[in-house]
């Protein structure tokens, strides 16, 4: 089973973040069937995070001001339910693009 691995952002890096984490796992391992490590974090966190493993992307729910080698998906509306849809088929591009390179 292809796993996986993201870091949800948010501005105190335990709230939203963990909430958004959550939901986005339980989708993503119900509707693609993969295997969804999630890791939580607020912006001062990620490099730290980012240099200590390989993920896949980053989900913001507050600006990222630093550039990553990875994909960086604006997740408010996945938070607040108003584009929800539209997260998840740019979360799903990324995802597809990982199994094309694999």
């Amino acid at each position: 089973m292809r796993q996986i691995k993201i870091i949800t952002v948010c501005g105190s890096g335990v709230v939203s973040s963990t909430m958004v984490a959550n939901k986005l796992k339980n989708q993503i391992e119900d509707e693609k069937g993969y295997q969804v490590e999630a890791t939580e974090a607020n912006p001062g966190q990620l490099e730290g995070i980012m240099s200590s493993g390989s993920y896949d992307f980053i989900v913001a729910l507050t600006p990222v001001t630093q550039s990553y080698d990875i994909p960086i998906i604006d997740g408010i509306g996945y938070l607040t339910g108003f584009g929800e849809d539209e997260v998840m088929e740019e979360i799903y591009k990324v995802i597809d693009g990982l199994d094309s390179n694999n």
